[in-house]
């Protein structure tokens, strides 16, 4: 898995760590700008991770997922992408 080869070239680079709550909603906001994107969980005003070096680059275009890896299935609604 991509998380596995990230984590073992760039151990804490692409991760962090976030209190949620089993069984609720947890409303996250990603803003990309650049090659850097910032990860905001619940209300937080500072994000909970920053990526500095997006592997696409400024330009990049395509495609984005979600993932989810602490249960056996994950559930995503109300999903919006906006340009800045």
């Amino acid at each position: 898995m991509i998380f596995d080869r990230l984590r073992g070239e760039a151990p804490g680079q692409y991760e962090s760590y976030a209190d949620l709550v089993p069984g609720e909603w947890t409303h996250l906001r990603i803003e990309v700008s650049g090659a850097t994107a910032r990860l905001y969980v619940g209300a937080a005003t500072q994000p909970t991770l920053i990526v500095r070096d997006l592997k696409r680059g400024a330009d990049a275009h395509g495609r984005s997922g979600c993932l989810s890896t602490t249960a056996p299935t994950g559930h995503f609604r109300n999903l919006s992408v906006k340009p800045q």
